[in-house]
């Protein structure tokens, strides 16, 4: 005879008995990798089907990007200091690392927001939709990487051996940008305004991250760089990326360690929420 999985939700709260959630949660993230895989096949053929420059669109957006600094670098509208790389390089290089901190930042909420509708109507581990964004932000990321290596070489940037050490900087931007987004879907699952407001975020935070703009020596600009705690992770994975010793390892590994339990607290809290989310879609 088939067991139904039966959910039960009880009013005592999960944090009462933390082994057993960090167990359960274990449990879930295991059990929602085959549904997670296939809700990412799914949402990667959707998104390229019928479109005619296909995985194109992955990186047009940091192309067009680039392109605009280049031109206002070029034609003097804009007056920036130098840079230890060319600046089409380090334009390039900075606009593609930061495209995919951008998508893994926006991938928990939306999504949540794809999967509303499936939410409320089946029992699975909630984790799975989670889990699927990863996959699609880790297969959108490989994209621009194999872009970037041709572009570098055109360049004349030859990477060394550091560059085995980028799917570390990499794995470092999806999680900063997933454990930053997982936080946000309770409060986006209540109000828009968060869907709205995180493209202005972000527009804003690549101003005061070392993307197109080189660090600044001095002034309040300074300060903003050097706290930002997506600093050292563009600037690692850069110079890993274009072969230069990395200056910032220290810094860089300290918010590695720092998005991991931002990410533990990240989930937990989207565990606790959830019944309460989904009982709210269904009123």
């Amino acid at each position: 005879m088939k067991k139904e999985l039966i959910t039960v939700y009880s009013p005592e709260s999960q944090l009462r008995h933390p082994v057993q959630l960090l167990r359960q949660m274990v449990f879930d993230i295991w059990q929602a990798r085959g549904l997670a895989w296939r809700l990412a096949v799914r949402d990667i053929s959707a998104q390229y089907r019928q479109t005619f420059l296909g995985l194109g669109w992955s990186v047009i957006m940091p192309i067009v990007n680039t392109i605009v600094w280049i031109f206002l670098q070029g034609s003097g509208i804009i007056n920036l200091s130098e840079t230890d790389l060319p600046y089409p390089v380090y334009v390039f290089t900075g606009t593609m690392l930061w495209q995919i901190f951008v998508e893994a930042f926006q991938s928990p909420n939306r999504q949540f927001n794809q999967a509303k509708a499936m939410l409320s109507k089946l029992n699975f581990p909630r984790e799975s939709i989670i889990l699927s964004g990863i996959l699609q932000t880790m297969f959108n990321a490989s994209i621009k990487i194999i872009i970037l290596i041709p572009a570098l070489l055109f360049f004349g940037i030859y990477p060394d051996w550091s560059i085995f050490f980028l799917p570390v900087g990499i794995f470092s931007l999806i999680l900063t940008g997933t454990a930053l987004g997982l936080l946000l879907v309770p409060i986006g699952a209540l109000y828009q305004d968060v869907t709205r407001a995180i493209p202005l975020v972000t527009q804003v935070g690549m101003y005061i991250t070392p993307v197109v703009f080189p660090l600044p020596k001095g002034g309040l600009a300074a300060i903003l760089f050097s706290i930002n705690p997506l600093t050292p992770l563009i600037l690692t994975s850069r110079d890993w990326l274009t072969g230069v010793a990395p200056s910032r390892l220290d810094y860089f590994f300290m918010i590695n360690g720092l998005m991991v339990v931002i990410f533990l607290i990240g989930w937990i809290f989207y565990r606790i929420t959830m019944p309460i989310l989904i009982e709210r879609m269904n009123a």
